[in-house]
């Protein structure tokens, strides 16, 4: 299971929204999430992915109900950071190749 979360984040907060979401991807791997990644959209200042996957859907469920109060105050540092609107989620199932 791929997980892909958009941001849109004004230049000027660029270092706390990092900071933040560095505590976020603690917790993400904490909860069970792994290889936890974050990306920096070159041709769109302020745009950024973070991407992380579990083992599977039923995972991605779990991590949702392993959220703790101190998650939620993390999640919410990194998310008022947000331009406009709610990030962008995204989950990708993966799929094997009939070769």
């Amino acid at each position: 299971m791929l997980v892909l979360v958009e941001y849109h984040v004004k230049p000027v907060h660029r270092d706390e929204f990092l900071r933040a979401i560095g505590r976020q991807a603690r917790a993400r791997r904490r909860d069970g999430a792994y290889d936890w990644g974050l990306f920096e959209d070159p041709a769109e200042e302020g745009r950024y992915i973070e991407t992380f996957l579990t083992d599977s859907w039923i995972e991605h469920l779990r991590l949702h109900q392993r959220v703790t109060n101190a998650d939620r105050v993390i999640e919410q540092s990194v998310r008022r950071f947000q331009a406009s609107g709610e990030p962008k989620t995204t989950h990708l199932v993966a799929v094997r190749s009939e070769d």
